[in-house]
């Protein structure tokens, strides 16, 4: 039987809930996964970016205390955490893949 999300330290309900809400249904998957891609996929089912959460997700992942990054470890999360939230940015806003062309395709965005 799969743990829950929750099972990994620092990590609790609501983010048991934010991961179901982006496909990822057990710590296995999200172990297997790694922290970066798990928050790319969090941000493109619409969780905000915020980079407590994101450094919080590493070190748990890590079986590190959240409060264990610090200097230039936090700095180099930084980056990562940067680049991931441009990434999602720049690809479809936090939307769905292809649901701007659903929407043209019902007509609910004029044509460019």
């Amino acid at each position: 039987m799969s743990e829950p999300v929750s099972s990994i330290r620092n990590l609790g309900p609501a983010m048991d809930a934010a991961c179901a809400k982006a496909g990822i249904t057990s710590a296995e998957a999200l172990r297997d996964m790694g922290a970066d891609e798990a928050y790319r996929r969090l941000l493109l089912s619409g969780m905000r970016p915020h980079f407590i959460g994101y450094y919080v997700l590493v070190m748990g992942l890590q079986g590190r205390p959240w409060n264990d990054c610090k200097g230039d470890e936090k700095k180099a999360l930084r980056v990562r955490f940067d680049a991931i939230k441009a990434e999602v940015a720049g690809s479809t806003d936090g939307m769905p893949p292809g649901i701007e062309q659903f929407l043209d395709q019902i007509g609910v965005v004029p044509k460019k």
